[in-house]
């Protein structure tokens, strides 16, 4: 599908983004990507950076210029620690990027957007969540960020169902993603990243926020890529797929692979309930993705991890070289 087109990855230097590059690179695909604060993470002569600010309307107008399909991956994102600090941080930005960034897809002829937006938008649930399980009653500790993802999901919607020459839309809401080329800074990563830093850092003892009973859903970056494409390609018009790993791992668990994985002998481990976690329990169903795409998740856990770590060791030696 991507033969002869143009495409656009807002967020290029981020998590996703840069991922999503590389993948589309490889796919010969022509790319177009945006950089905001980050240089660009994925240097190839290939790729067109255009260094603005999305929450310009003359930024966001300029980058969809002669585009056919559209990433939204750029996001104003934390970890647990900003967002109980700070929650509204990522209310104003992303709902202003989000809105520009469509209305200016829509004014260039864009053909088809993706809008990447999150599981925070499901209630506290003891079963794995629906597509059709969204709702306005969000996680305390979420409620902002859930209003606006949820909030943008809609304005897609719009777009796509409720004027007389829609635009294509797709709402991708993934598990937790982790993989090479995450974010490993103490005040921005999630919770994978994190612990894998302390781990290969040798931190003794390991501090751990919360029990260490958290279960989550986890999807590697390669598979979750996989499902973007898959996405973009099937889904005509407007839908909502869940992308996710399909299993739930209790964070110690995860603890005690990564510690295996890189050899970190006899560690001490220092729980703290103390300090800010956040949903403690997350189940995703992902029979929709692969009904209507065709996806199933390929790597598992122990070797995602594994591949994470080996990946963040060498940035570390590229960094002391």
């Amino acid at each position: 599908m991507f033969k002869n087109k143009k495409v656009l990855v807002t967020g290029g230097a981020g998590f996703v983004g840069a991922n999503l590059v590389q993948r589309l690179l490889k796919e010969g695909v022509s790319v177009r990507a945006t950089l905001h604060r980050k240089d660009a993470v994925i240097k190839d002569k290939r790729v067109e950076y255009i260094r603005c600010d999305l929450q310009n309307t003359d930024d966001a107008r300029r980058v969809c210029q002669g585009m056919d399909y559209v990433f939204l991956c750029a996001a104003n994102t934390s970890g647990a620690a900003v967002i109980e600090k700070t929650p509204l941080v990522h209310l104003t930005p992303n709902l202003v990027m989000n809105a520009l960034m469509l209305e200016a897809a829509y004014a260039a002829g864009v053909q088809k957007v993706l809008f990447i937006s999150s599981n925070t938008v499901y209630p506290l649930t003891d079963y794995p969540v629906k597509e059709e399980d969204a709702c306005y009653d969000f996680y305390e500790k979420y409620f902002i960020v859930g209003w606006m993802k949820r909030f943008s999901e809609i304005v897609c919607e719009m777009y796509a169902t409720k004027i007389k020459k829609p635009m294509a839309t797709i709402v991708v809401r993934p598990g937790n993603i982790y993989g090479p080329l995450d974010d490993f800074d103490w005040e921005t990563s999630h919770v994978l990243p994190a612990l894998i830093r302390k781990v290969v850092e040798r931190m003794d003892p390991i501090p751990v926020w919360g029990d260490g009973m958290d279960i989550k859903d986890f999807i590697y970056i390669d598979d979750f890529i996989d499902a973007l494409l898959l996405a973009m390609e099937k889904i005509q018009g407007f839908d909502v797929v869940n992308v996710a790993g399909g299993k739930p791992y209790v964070l110690r668990d995860l603890l005690n692979i990564i510690i295996a994985a890189d050899g970190y002998k006899n560690p001490r481990i220092a729980y703290d309930s103390s300090k800010p976690t956040m949903i403690p329990k997350r189940l995703i169903d992902g029979a929709k993705a692969r009904e209507i795409l065709g996806f199933s998740p390929k790597t598992p856990i122990e070797e995602g991890l594994r591949r994470t770590i080996a990946w963040y060791r060498r940035s570390l030696q590229r960094k002391a070289a």
